[in-house]
């Protein structure tokens, strides 16, 4: 997914100070989501949790966006022309519908709910999202990870994986990435990550062991849930410190509730993000997007897709000034 806000929010990002919690306590720090439209008077709005003034990143995610349960005909489906990634991995998660990709690696997939299609951008890739003709309802989330120095400029890449059901009572989860309840994922990451659907039938709750070095945000879908003694709310997304060796989530609602969980090890790079682009300094950014709209090779072309590409927005007037995640106390 591209941001395609018409003035995307400006962040520079930095490892905050130490932070070290006892095993099993949990702080948990309330995030809501800002509504974002997506293109023109027939937009998709989504529900934005990252990145935010209070949190830019958890572990290395750096951007949730969490949109439907929308129907095709009032809003148009997901419709994105060609726009490019770099500096960072897209992870696409349905919950209903489905969308047709296509990319600058030739890769042509269809991305169906309980399935995870990561794509590397690294040094530029481009790719375009369209709801297919028999989408009725667009409903998921897309997610952003920020990729290491060190694998900053990686090649270009496409992973797609079916996770299996893990049934606990009271809960079914689909690991994604990471690890989580015995079940591992086979998608290559470049930081440890953890990514996991966890469905909770009504009126129950579950405990997960975590690895307690990482931090993780839990955005719920849909119902009430509690993390350790903190309610949360549709679209909310709950910041756990790292610290924890186990996660409780209990579902307050009469219907079955829905989340995603996120985890990482705290990200320790200084970043800047702008628009679809992650870089380290503000030079990156403007050379990025340079080479975007010049049709450089760095982005390659997309074959197939019926229209035109997606123009970079215009670049604020100042060098891009630095947005922390807040001191670890």
């Amino acid at each position: 997914m591209s941001n395609v806000e018409a003035e995307p929010t400006v962040m520079r990002s930095g490892a905050p100070v130490d932070d070290v919690r006892p095993a099993g306590v949990s702080r948990v720090d309330v995030l809501p989501a800002r509504d974002v439209p997506l293109g023109g008077p027939r937009s998709m709005t989504v529900r934005r949790t990252l990145p935010q003034r209070d949190r830019t990143l958890i572990g290395a995610w750096c951007f949730a966006d969490h949109y439907g349960p929308d129907k095709v005909t009032d809003g148009g489906g997901m419709a994105l022309p060609p726009h490019p990634h770099s500096g960072l991995q897209t992870v696409t998660w349905l919950f209903s519908g489905e969308v047709e990709h296509r990319d600058t690696l030739g890769t042509h997939a269809l991305v169906r709910p309980g399935e995870i299609n990561l794509m590397t951008g690294g040094y530029g890739i481009a790719h375009s999202e369209v709801s297919t003709p028999r989408t009725t309802v667009v409903h998921g989330v897309q997610l952003w990870v920020a990729l290491p120095e060190e694998h900053r400029n990686a090649r270009r890449d496409f992973q797609h994986h079916v996770p299996g059901p893990v049934r606990m009572k009271g809960a079914e989860i689909r690991v994604f990435l990471g690890s989580l309840a015995g079940e591992v994922s086979p998608v290559r990451t470049f930081t440890p990550l953890l990514g996991a659907e966890i469905i909770l039938e009504p009126r129950t709750a579950i405990t997960v062991p975590v690895d307690p070095d990482f931090e993780h945000g839990v955005l719920v879908d849909s119902g009430d849930v509690r993390v350790a003694d903190t309610l949360l709310h549709r679209a909310e997304l709950g910041y756990v410190r790292p610290g924890a060796d186990a996660l409780t989530l209990t579902n307050e609602s009469d219907g079955p509730a829905r989340t995603i969980l996120l985890g990482g090890t705290p990200f320790e790079e200084e970043i800047v993000m702008w628009w679809n682009f992650i870089g380290r300094t503000h030079e990156d950014i403007v050379e990025a997007r340079e080479d975007w709209e010049t049709s450089s090779d760095r982005f390659g072309t997309i074959e197939g897709f019926p229209g035109g590409r997606l123009p970079a927005p215009s670049l604020p007037n100042a060098t891009i000034r630095p947005r922390r995640n807040p001191p670890r106390h």
